[in-house]
């Protein structure tokens, strides 16, 4: 039985797995892309735009942090990711405005505070207008950020690219409404100007301290907020001269308020973040339960001093079998059938225990954190 927590910052939701203790399997922790996907899957699985791993810190860091898109690729950092982290951390230990986390991503070190108004503001980090480390290959243009014409489906589009720890792409708009979003989107992340693909971002100028965007994710699609991208287009905005060091960003899920004092130094986002539900995973859908079931004997090699003849020798197992996938629209193997079996251990885990005690075993913080979100709307 694995527990899990489900949050969401202005629609981008994630599934939370805590592990700061070092108590997550190495499947979990270093997942395969297909189980990952698997969860996010919001017909067969869990549902969410990723997954994220509260680990154990390390150096001076509280703790670490690893988030998978719902493709199963991993993501260098993610605002709303880190905020809900941050707020699943103070549910869980039940931690009053102004606690802070020192939190390590392969981005870099992050450091969210928790807020009076149950808000987090994120410290991000400067933003990165190198183009060999966004990574773009356009040119840095006058108003010192990479920028750039792309020819996307019969249209030149004037681009600005900026790295917050991932890359980002802000294209400039007159009307959100009337662009071809998915179209433009899809071919903009893979666009060869950027290595790494890219998160995409078309902007709305509604005032200086007033914008507008939509998300196309690098790795999810559209989204309904990007913390990080909200970040990288204000601050290509402001280089651009189309907004002051601070604005509010309209996001499809929500605002989030952007600052980049004078234009130096770290870029700050505040924003909310909120828990949803928490759960169990049953033994199917939690890789070190699953691996058993569906992995076949290595092929045995055949050893040159073995005296027996050749015909009987060990044959060579047949390829991996995945009942998930080669029995989608038919059980193929009705005399040993994986999946009858997995139901049977299931159902044999289910009748031994009771609901309390799939509870305790799931998580000895499930009590906690829900105390506190009660604690939280009473307080409010």
């Amino acid at each position: 039985m694995l527990s899990f927590s489900k949050y969401q910052g202005l629609g981008n939701d994630f599934v939370v797995l805590e592990g700061r203790q070092g108590q997550l399997d190495a499947t979990i922790t270093d997942p395969d892309p297909q189980w990952v996907r698997r969860i996010c899957d919001r017909r067969f699985g869990v549902g969410a735009d990723g997954i994220i791993l509260a680990l154990p810190g390390e150096g001076d860091a509280e703790l670490r942090m690893r988030i998978f898109n719902a493709d199963g690729s991993e993501a260098e950092m993610c605002g709303n990711g880190i905020r809900c982290l941050a707020r699943f951390l103070a549910d869980s230990d039940g931690d009053e405005p102004g606690r802070s986390w020192s939190i390590v991503t392969p981005a870099g070190l992050i450091v969210p505070v928790l807020q009076g108004d149950g808000q987090i503001r994120v410290d991000m980090g400067p933003p990165v207008l190198d183009p060999a480390q966004v990574p773009t290959t356009l040119g840095v243009g006058e108003q010192g950020l990479p920028q750039g014409l792309i020819e996307c489906h019969g249209a030149s589009l004037s681009v600005a690219s900026v790295g917050m720890g991932n890359p980002h792409v802000v294209v400039p708009v007159e009307d959100l409404a009337t662009i071809p979003f998915d179209q433009w989107g899809a071919a903009l992340e893979q666009d060869p100007c950027f290595p790494a693909k890219t998160n995409v971002h078309f902007l709305q100028v509604h005032g200086p301290a007033s914008l507008e965007i939509r998300v196309w994710e690098r790795g999810a699609g559209p989204t309904l907020a990007c913390g990080t991208g909200a970040c990288a287009t204000m601050v290509a905005a402001y280089l651009l001269g189309l907004s002051e060091d601070s604005a509010e960003v309209l996001l499809p899920g929500g605002p989030l308020q952007i600052s980049w004092p004078n234009g130096e130094g770290s870029v700050f986002m505040t924003g909310p973040a909120e828990a949803v539900f928490d759960g169990v995973l049953i033994p199917e859908l939690v890789p070190y339960a699953l691996e058993p079931l569906i992995a076949e004997p290595e092929p045995q090699r055949p050893n040159q001093s073995d005296p027996r003849p050749e015909a009987e020798m060990p044959s060579p197992s047949k390829p991996s079998f995945d009942c998930s996938h080669d029995c989608k629209d038919a059980c193929q193997r009705p005399d040993n059938c994986l999946q009858a079996e997995a139901q049977q251990q299931v159902q044999s885990l289910l009748d031994s225990m009771s609901l309390d005690a799939m509870i305790d075993l799931a998580s000895d913080t499930l009590e906690q954190r829900t105390r506190s979100r009660l604690d939280r709307h009473q307080g409010g």
